[in-house]
């Protein structure tokens, strides 16, 4: 922890080296000699690796931190001689013995084989146990920005229908004795579906058969790298065809809070602009998404008294801010460019993320045979959308051809 805090006071005072150097190297017109501008680009990657290195360090230190807590509970308060009811279904220990047994591909016996079938999918896989289920998703959480800033629901089966308040009703001034006038909710319904996201992981028999290899973890943090960047990339931009629709979408997405007057530059009015474009209520938990080279960009921004806008974070497990709210970055936002939607701003609690019941694994023994290897392919259903568009604005560049 003392490292991270090291790293972060380090980035801080690079910062504000690099500030003053841009400050006393900048010309009337905003421009600096190449040289210059080098020496600056420098201080800059300097501080973007710093960056990294901080955000690497805290999620090793949260992996950490996890696998240090105790695996049971100390005893407290008087003992309890009643005894504690067996978790069932895909809590219980059994399911969750013959649910690795059969991945690791040791001998199914009769007894292991009774306890997979609660767990059977329809094509012949496995529904993860509920303990791993949560490994799982705090796994996807950790490599997957939009999901740990989304409102997350969990569905058995078929589409979900969720009620979005399309007009309201208002208050009106009357005198005394007359009628109440008449002024309701209007509703829309919005359906949040399913979508199938998979993938295969191959392991060597040499490694399934060593009882040192933590397949479990294995398989955890593949899974959460492999899936967790395709649904963040679908969350961002996906178009709603065989996949979740995404916060950029043209229709059913983000509004556009403002349009730049340039095709390849942002300007400080332009930010200012998309903060107060979104509405105070949403503001107060909103959220800026954009790519690294847009971040690079912002960095050089001053307000009316000078100040930068971004500001990079000292403390542990704080983002960086930019106009008092959280900075993110995702590499699925696009870059700055003529017609791209370069920085998102809003709220995402109002993006709605559905997990279809549990993930499935299952295990391939024949398929990779000759070559020494296992496959298991593993899948999930998932969709996500935005329910209240106004809750989210972006800012997007202007076209090339001139036009919006």
């Amino acid at each position: 922890m003392n490292r991270i805090l090291e790293l972060r006071e380090k980035r801080a005072k690079l910062w504000d080296a690099a500030k003053a150097f841009l400050d006393t190297h900048r010309a009337a017109d905003d421009t600096m000699t190449a040289e210059d501008h080098a020496t600056y680009q420098r201080m800059e990657d300097e501080v973007i690796d710093l960056g990294k290195q901080i955000e690497s360090l805290e999620r090793r230190a949260a992996i950490e931190s996890e696998m240090a807590r105790p695996v049971n509970t100390p005893i407290t308060d008087r003992p309890d001689t009643a005894p504690k009811p067996e978790k069932q279904g895909l809590a219980s220990d059994a399911y969750r013995e013959a649910f690795w047994t059969a991945m690791r591909g040791n001998k199914i016996t009769s007894e292991i084989f009774n306890s997979l079938q609660i767990g059977t999918d329809s094509k012949g896989g496995y529904l993860v146990p509920d303990e791993y289920q949560r490994t799982l998703i705090e796994a996807l959480e950790d490599q997957n920005i939009i999901r740990g800033l989304a409102h997350v629901i969990t569905t058995s089966s078929g589409d979900r229908k969720i009620p979005v308040v399309a007009s309201k009703g208002t208050a009106s001034w009357i005198d005394e004795e007359a009628q109440y006038p008449e002024s309701d909710n209007a509703f829309n319904l919005i359906s949040i579906g399913a979508f199938k996201l998979a993938t295969m992981i191959k392991v060597s028999e040499e490694l399934l058969n060593d009882s040192v290899f933590d397949i479990p973890t294995y398989i955890a943090r593949e899974f959460a790298r492999r899936v967790g960047a395709a649904e963040e990339e679908a969350f961002i931009s996906g178009n709603g065809s065989g996949k979740p629709l995404g916060l950029l979408a043209a229709t059913g997405g983000a509004e556009t809070g403002v349009t730049t007057a340039s095709a390849t530059a942002v300007t400080l009015d332009e930010v200012m602009d998309l903060f107060y474009s979104l509405r105070a209520p949403y503001r107060r938990n909103a959220v800026f998404i954009m790519n690294d080279n847009t971040i690079k960009a912002i960095r050089k921004l001053k307000n009316q008294t000078g100040d930068y806008l971004w500001q990079p974070s000292v403390q542990v497990g704080q983002p960086d801010r930019l106009l008092g709210r959280p900075i993110y970055t995702s590499t699925f936002m696009p870059e700055i460019a003529a017609g791209a939607k370069a920085i998102l701003f809003g709220d995402l609690s109002y993006y709605w993320i559905a997990d279809r019941t549990s993930r499935t694994f299952k295990r391939l023994d024949e398929l990779y045979a000759p070559t020494g290897q296992v496959g298991f392919l593993g899948a999930e259903r998932v969709d996500g959308k935005l329910i209240l568009p106004e809750a989210v604005k972006v800012l997007a560049m202007k076209a090339a051809n001139g036009g919006t």
